[in-house]
Parts: structure tokens; sequence; C-alpha cells
């Protein structure tokens, strides 16, 4: 059996996490000497971390329902 999270618990992990490692990212950059370089391969680290939670379906994000695929139909 396969741990996967709902949609808006999914939505929340994913949005603490990218708050979380900005501010990890900026307070070391301005707490040590990192070069705009590291910063970035620091970036896409994390998301890639993100990713593969999504690929693995650990992750189901639904952006808090802003893109909904259930249209009515008239």
């Amino acid at each position: 059996m396969k741990f996967q999270l709902n949609p808006l618990a999914s939505d929340i992990l994913i949005s603490i996490y990218a708050v979380i490692t900005l501010y990890f990212r900026f307070k070391l950059e301005n707490s040590t000497e990192v070069s705009f370089l590291n910063s970035i391969v620091m970036g896409i680290a994390f998301v890639v971390i993100i990713w593969a939670l999504i690929k693995l379906k650990i992750l189901n994000p639904n952006w808090f329902g802003l893109f909904n695929s259930n249209k009515t139909k008239p």
C-alpha cells in the first residue's frame, strides 16, 4: 500500500515547504558568503524533491482548487 496525501494536505505541505526553503536560502545567503549560483542549485534541489514526491504519487496537489477540471455542461 502506497502512502498518499489528499489534495488539500498536499497543497498545505507544499506551501509550507516552499516558505521554509525560501527562508532557509535567504538566511543562508545573508549569514554566509554563498554565491547566487550555489543558491540556484540549492533551489533546484529543493524543487526536485517536491517533483519526485509528486511523481511517486505521494503528494497530490490540487492548487487549492484553482484549476478544477469539472465543468458544468449547458
